[in-house]
């Protein structure tokens, strides 16, 4: 089975160095020094690592063969593709690859479906779901403890907790539209009674202003 271990990116100085977008758990074994990796496009490889160092957080690789700063140039955006057996299971009790992962149904802990993983995502800070949802949107979840509580293999399901906002961002937008609704329509029912006073007091006050006209006139014709 082939699997994308890493994406190379810029070219690093002038000796043929490259700056490496890392896409496995396990970058010392699948990016180590003389490991022979195929490419996408195939026509840039195979590439074999002739050394590899961390630099500012980040992993720098030159290849066998590429010995100047236009070779490394040449390679970016490449993806590296490992060769592993598809029975071959991570070390670590909760460590998974990539492939056992893609596909898992994600659901809370309540059993709302959230949706299906498509892709992991492998930052410097953390590992991220990329999750296609039943209407085809996606969310990103966080593959950590606090959150993804649980992985079924068995059952091709991933569980998760997640926080507030998470996955409920348009129930949240929804919410604060339908608040903005309910907010202009109090103004404009404001503004509507508003008028309806005014006119009211419009009317008295002409009412009023008859009336004295009137009792003006009588007094006048009673004095002649």
């Amino acid at each position: 089975m082939q699997l994308v271990v890493a994406r190379i990116g810029r070219a690093h100085g002038i000796k043929g160095e490259v700056t490496v977008e890392v896409r496995t758990d396990e970058p010392e074994l699948r990016l180590a020094p003389g490991a022979v990796l195929a490419t996408d496009p195939a026509s840039a490889g195979p590439l074999t690592i002739a050394t590899g160092r961390v630099h500012s957080g980040r992993l720098l690789l030159r290849f066998e063969g590429v010995g100047d700063r236009n070779g490394a140039e040449a390679l970016r955006n490449t993806l590296l593709i490992a060769e592993i057996d598809p029975e071959e299971l991570p070390e670590g009790e909760d460590e998974y690859y990539d492939h056992q992962l893609i596909d898992l149904d994600v659901v809370t802990e309540d059993g709302v479906e959230v949706g299906r993983i498509t892709e992991v995502s492998h930052l410097p800070s953390q590992d991220l779901f990329i999750v296609e949802r039943p209407d085809g949107t996606e969310v990103l979840i966080p593959f950590v403890e606090e959150i993804v509580t649980g992985i079924d293999l068995e059952e091709q399901r991933a569980v998760i907790a997640p926080p507030p906002g998470l996955i409920d961002d348009r129930a949240v937008i929804d919410s604060t539209r339908d608040a903005a609704e309910d907010t202009t329509q109090d103004t404009a029912g404001d503004a509507a009674k508003g008028t309806v006073q005014d006119t009211v007091v419009d009317a008295a006050q002409d009412a009023a202003g008859d009336a004295a006209k009137g009792t003006a006139g009588d007094t006048s014709e009673g004095e002649s």
